[in-house]
């Protein structure tokens, strides 16, 4: 009887699936997506979900395709390409943030489609408008890329560490006894007990404010310094 008031598989589209898996994902993380909290998600059975995205897995990669579609692309010229390459960096870096399962997934699976290949396109195209070889300008999308993950790497494992300690108990507890432990062993160093002496603990687990604008500036400025000898 239940069975009648859960959507048909007919009125059920794959578009559907992906944006409540990306809801889902948001909010439970990598672990928590299964194919039965999505369908009650979507009042659907199970069954019509895998017949629309054939497996777990593959539904991951379709919503992380998904979500590089979110990205602002602005056009780079000769002249201008530094402000273009911040640009789409910082938007990629927002998007990550956003979604801080996709940063866990790039261990697990490998990911492809239309959304991240028109990022991928277009950034190529900005390296090559300034004047970088293809092969130049492949190694500097590789090394931008590289940066963007490893910077939004704490952001993601926070997440997953604090539904994790949620789960357990307190998380805000959790995180203020380590943050404890964490000034006791770094007063014991002098840079460490020097920076601590004028900033608040919670900011010295941060790091400095404006860290990602400041390696991103520093990596474009190599960047364009690789691009000089060319020229």
């Amino acid at each position: 009887m239940l069975y009648r008031y859960r959507m048909p598989r007919s009125t059920l589209t794959r578009e559907q699936i992906v944006r409540t898996a990306i809801d889902l994902l948001d909010d439970e993380g990598l672990d928590g997506l299964n194919m039965r909290s999505l369908g009650t998600r979507l009042g659907a059975a199970a069954t019509a979900v895998y017949w629309h995205v054939q497996s777990k897995d593959n539904l991951v990669v379709l919503a992380g395709d998904r979500v590089w579609q979110e990205i602002d692309l602005p056009d780079g010229t000769a002249d201008d390409w530094r402000s273009a390459v911040e640009s789409t960096a910082s938007g990629l870096h927002a998007m990550f943030s956003r979604h801080p399962w996709l940063v866990q997934a790039f261990g697990t699976h490998l990911f492809h489609g239309p959304g991240k290949a028109r990022y991928d396109d277009h950034v190529l195209g900005i390296y090559e408008t300034a004047g970088f070889t293809p092969d130049q300008a492949d190694r500097a999308a590789g090394a931008v890329l590289t940066f963007v993950l490893g910077n939004v790497l704490a952001t993601a494992a926070e997440t997953s560490l604090t539904r994790q300690l949620d789960r357990d108990g307190d998380a805000a507890a959790r995180f203020a006894e380590t943050m404890t432990k964490a000034r006791e062993v770094a007063e014991r160093f002098p840079r460490l007990r020097s920076r601590l002496e004028t900033t608040a603990a919670t900011e010295y687990a941060a790091g400095p404010d404006q860290a990602f604008e400041f390696g991103l500036r520093a990596l474009v400025h190599g960047l364009a310094a690789e691009l000089a000898p060319s020229r």
